[in-house]
């Protein structure tokens, strides 16, 4: 079991939250309001409201015996800047944080934020993905230059085997996995036959996975 530090509960840090612990993970919350700390009390290990720019909270917590703390306060940047950096000089080992906007980002990691996240551009990227093609069912992308795609089954691709799709060296991507409704093929073999309505997860440079996605040979 690992110990995590949510601080913020709004909709994305509620929701970590609750699916941490769900998970069988040590959970606890921190938040400024009252009512939040009540609406997700019980469904955490712990829920704390405090002011998280008093130092003196983060130190009676003994914060760095924790695994991991996530950022996750919306547009209070001070509060959100003031989190981070008390974390990382208390010892926290991996701080998270969530950021509105490139810049807010680009401020928490000089003061030490290991990763940062941007939760509402990440979602508009897959959504537009998704509805930009109809085939695309998820698109993740990991880093400016690779992303994965969760792609339903061309009909062109249909009642062929991998090896003679030859996708890998056609469009330069690695093939991850097929899902075939509740079953999972992890690795698939070159003699694996793809299906009608089969979904191939695939990996690879984000100009590649585009080229899938928009069925281009």
């Amino acid at each position: 079991m690992k110990r995590y530090i949510v601080i913020g509960c709004g909709r994305f840090g509620s929701s970590l939250a609750c699916t941490l612990n769900s998970l069988g993970e040590e959970v606890l919350v921190i938040d400024i309001h009252d009512e939040r700390i009540r609406k997700i009390s019980g469904k955490v290990t712990r829920a704390i409201q405090a002011d998280i720019t008093d130092e003196d909270v983060l130190m009676d917590l003994d914060v760095g015996k924790f695994d991991m703390v996530i950022v996750s306060i919306g547009s209070n940047y001070r509060a959100s800047i003031m989190a981070t950096l008390m974390a990382k000089e208390l010892g926290v080992d991996r701080v998270i944080a969530k950021a509105c906007s490139l810049a807010h980002g680009k401020v928490l990691s000089k003061v030490g934020a290991d990763k940062i996240i941007y939760p509402e551009r990440d979602m508009g990227i897959r959504v537009a993905h998704n509805l930009a093609s109809s085939n695309v069912l998820d698109f993740i992308e990991l880093s400016p230059d690779y992303s994965i795609l969760e792609v339903t089954a061309l009909e062109r691709w249909e009642d062929r085997t991998l090896k003679e799709l030859g996708l890998p060296s056609k469009y330069g991507i690695n093939i991850m996995a097929i899902k075939r409704g509740k079953d999972i093929n992890v690795s698939p073999y070159a003699d694996d036959i793809i299906y009608k309505d089969d979904i191939l997860v695939v990996i690879g440079n984000t100009s590649d996975v585009k080229r899938i996605e928009r069925g281009v040979d």
